[in-house]
């Protein structure tokens, strides 16, 4: 319901709450997915759509692309935006929750995710689905909040979580509980080492993290044991 109702301001919030750096954090992830040719990809928590854009994009020779989100307000603007770009006809979107999906096991050679996996009531459900739905080898490619290890420059950035995005949040989308919920969220979320051991405890193997913009954002990844 929260993201239904920020849904029309979500993207210029965004853009703005980033300073822009958020679409090169999707282009980043996007750059790591490994020769797209032939290969399935599912978006989880697509919302309106900036990572699946990024991964369409970058590999314009995938067979396949699948976005998926709970909120249907969300899905209508990605799928505005999609016609938009003339890349409708590229990518499927399904309303679904991300640690329930319709889809077989050992469907798509990767699955991404650009700020969702912290919204998710069960972090450890949604990572044990997509390392259900991909095939043995296929990738697990996270983009999330995270909070800087430099002791200065965290000290900034939880004073702008704090009282910045709350302000901007609801001056622009007229809802400043969901960027409160933005900041308490990103603030509660596990650390990326922590992230990244509950993703070799679902059976994820090769994981790592990165961290982009100071530590800001991490990006997480491992990969579907091929036995």
């Amino acid at each position: 319901e929260m993201f239904g109702r920020i849904a029309p301001t979500y993207d210029l919030l965004n853009h703005i709450l980033s300073f822009g750096l958020d679409l090169a954090w999707r282009r980043r992830v996007a750059g790591l997915l490994k020769d797209g040719r032939g290969g399935r990809v599912a978006d989880f928590a697509t919302g309106t759509g900036d990572l699946l854009i990024a991964l369409l994009r970058r590999h314009p020779d995938l067979a396949g692309v699948v976005g998926l989100d709970i909120s249907e307000p969300m899905l209508a603007v990605c799928r505005e935006k999609l016609r938009k770009t003339g890349l409708a006809d590229r990518a499927e979107l399904v309303c679904a929750d991300a640690s329930a999906t319709p889809f077989a096991d050992d469907t798509f050679d990767a699955v991404t995710m650009g700020f969702g996996i912290r919204n998710t009531p069960d972090a450890h459900a949604t990572l044990r689905e997509m390392h259900r739905i991909l095939k043995p080898g296929g990738a697990a490619l996270i983009l999330e909040f995270s909070l800087p290890k430099n002791r200065v420059i965290r000290w900034c950035h939880l004073k702008y979580l704090r009282h910045g995005v709350p302000l901007i949040g609801a001056s622009i989308s007229g809802d400043r509980q969901a960027y409160r919920y933005l900041n308490e969220s990103i603030e509660a979320f596990l650390s990326p080492s922590e992230f990244c051991a509950l993703m070799r405890e679902v059976g994820f193997v090769q994981v790592q993290s990165a961290p982009v913009t100071w530590g800001v954002a991490s990006i997480c990844q491992g990969q579907k044991p091929l036995s």
